[in-house]
């Protein structure tokens, strides 16, 4: 059994400070940043590195806008048709990963069509980096104490901040399996004639995984499963589409 003790607050510096949280996801887009711009000069992204910040700016934008948008209508919408200007309030947390991925995917589609890119081949070589970006995200909530899982008696039990029995660090799961998700891509990024095989694969695994840890996730339950397994479903038939149109 563990106890988690962790300041999740790096600096304070009055009225501000610098949390580990954010670190993690600056450290991910700082990764998906020089990845992009090494894929550029590789001559397989048809982008200046300009035109690359640019668009990762605007990425950033529908990643938070649908997050916050999918968290409010997956998970709360009757607090938030109350409240509706607390939409706006994302430091108060509230983040849906499956909304943010749609806003990528939404913002993608538009980006590319305007550039004149290959939207497949785009979201195959972004997905590479996004993967670890994801896994660095859930070691930020393990530091914050946030969404653990339900009590259990294994020796890798912590007990969280406001909790009394050890619960499972479900956190710490979900960046392992990213990171062997990450691992799997780096090793197939190479190879030729990908055109969202990349992208499906990542779809198929991510779900799965993700559909397995929701079982001992501290969460609601909709019929018999959660918010986060239905939305898997079709993510997970997006990701078998797209693998096998490419096979």
């Amino acid at each position: 059994m563990l106890k988690h003790t962790i300041n999740p607050t790096l600096l304070n510096l009055g009225p501000f400070e610098i949390r580990y949280y954010g670190i993690m996801y600056v450290i991910g887009f700082l990764f998906v940043m020089w990845y992009g711009k090494r894929a550029i000069r590789e001559g397989k992204l048809k982008l200046t590195e300009k035109e690359y910040d640019d668009i990762l700016g605007l990425l950033v934008l529908a990643l938070i806008a649908g997050a916050r948008l999918g968290y409010a209508l997956f998970y709360n919408p009757a607090y938030f048709i109350e409240n509706p200007l607390k939409i706006f309030a994302v430091w108060e947390g509230g983040l849906s990963f499956h909304g943010g991925f749609a806003g990528l995917l939404i913002a993608g589609w538009w980006i590319t069509k305007k550039k004149g890119l290959k939207v497949l081949q785009f979201a195959d070589i972004l997905i590479v980096p996004l993967a670890l970006a994801n896994a660095l995200g859930r070691v930020g909530n393990f530091i914050n104490g946030e969404l653990y899982g339900t009590a259990t008696n294994l020796p890798w039990g912590v007990i969280f901040p406001g909790v009394s029995e050890p619960r499972h660090p479900t956190q710490l799961y979900e960046a392992g399996y990213n990171l062997i998700i990450f691992a799997i891509l780096w090793k197939l990024k190479d190879k030729e004639g990908h055109q969202g095989k990349l992208f499906g694969l990542f779809c198929m695994l991510y779900s799965v995984f993700r559909f397995l840890v929701e079982f001992i996730k501290d969460l609601p339950v909709y019929g018999p499963l959660t918010m986060g397994q239905w939305l898997n479903i079709p993510l997970f038939a997006l990701g078998v589409w797209l693998y096998s149109k490419n096979r």
